[in-house]
């Protein structure tokens, strides 16, 4: 087997090791070893090439899809497959034996996200903040009105909310910082999952999967209008989204399985303590990906034949 191969394979299971713990991208890791870019380049012309072949431009179909860089994205799938398959099973047990230190951890990954996604507003202005705020508000106060404990973790969802959380989560490949795994906790749809891969459960499996390519189209299209017009807007609504959603990540009183907020007890030190060390992974990550601060503004683009960071004025003004 080619050594590039093998190194892609491994770039996968990295990715996907991060892709199936809350608070960690598989786009951040993606940054990380160098080949967002190519990524998403990949993902850009097949979503092309669905939406030509939905149009019945099967010559069309055939070409965009010859365009798209199957050496880097087969290995890549193979790996995170690998990861998935291998890492669900100890991290379902962890979450049943230890829930308010898995829960702990979690926050602290979410935490690190939500300092990281802030560094990369170009403009932190009153307007920004008030949309942060905002965000957070309606957020933490919707999950205090779902209250009570969320959907078991061997329970089994309808199919369509299978297909829905997979439309939602993928949508963290494309946008570093923005952790899937996390909004399938906040959809109460992370424990099922998990235990549908380890279940072995391919109806559910099949429907998340057909969720996942339906909203990589739609999202990496849509994603790249929304950034390139409101570059600051859209991530401020997502830092709120992942500010208010840490009332699901509150350790107490049941780890990730409730939305209520009790007081701490128990092994409180091992919680604290897991949590900044999920707050520096992140940063550590996000170091090792070369993320700084805003300046001047980076602005995701998403073209059908090359993806940049662009800066501030390839973007239009965002009021």
């Amino acid at each position: 087997m080619p050594h590039e191969l093998l190194v892609s394979i491994l770039r996968g299971f990295l990715m996907g090791s991060a892709d199936i713990v809350p608070g960690v991208s598989g786009g951040t890791i993606a940054l990380v070893l160098g080949i967002y870019e190519r990524l998403v380049a990949s993902i850009s012309r097949g979503s092309t090439a669905l939406g030509r072949l939905l149009r019945g431009d099967r010559r069309g179909f055939v070409a965009e899809l010859r365009r798209v860089e199957w050496t880097l994205v087969l290995p890549l799938v193979i790996g995170i497959g690998l990861a998935v398959v291998t890492l669900t099973r100890l991290l379902e047990t962890a979450l049943a034996r230890h829930p308010e230190a898995m829960a702990g951890f979690f926050l602290g990954l979410v935490g690190g996200s939500v300092v990281l996604a802030w560094r990369l507003l170009r403009r932190r202005d009153g307007f920004r903040l008030a949309v942060v705020a905002g965000t957070s508000l309606v957020v933490f106060v919707a999950l205090g009105l779902i209250g009570g404990e969320a959907p078991p973790l061997a329970g089994r969802p309808s199919l369509p909310a299978f297909f829905l959380a997979g439309a939602i989560a993928i949508s963290a490949m494309i946008l570093p910082g923005i952790s899937g795994s996390f909004l399938l906790v906040v959809l109460g749809m992370y424990g099922p999952v998990v235990a549908a891969v380890n279940a072995r459960d391919l109806p559910a499996l099949g429907v998340f999967l057909v969720g996942t390519v339906v909203g990589l189209a739609l999202f990496s299209r849509g994603l790249d209008w929304a950034l390139r017009r409101h570059h600051d807007t859209v991530l401020a609504a997502l830092i709120g989204l992942m500010a208010g959603s840490l009332r699901v990540l509150w350790p107490w009183p049941d780890g990730v399985d409730s939305t209520s907020i009790g007081p701490p007890d128990g092994k409180i030190l091992v919680v604290a303590g897991l949590a900044i060390v999920g707050v520096a992974a992140v940063l550590a990550i996000s170091a090792l990906a070369g993320v700084e601060p805003a300046r001047s503004g980076t602005v995701l683009r998403v073209d059908a034949d090359v993806p940049t960071l662009a800066g501030n004025e390839e973007a239009e003004e965002d009021r």
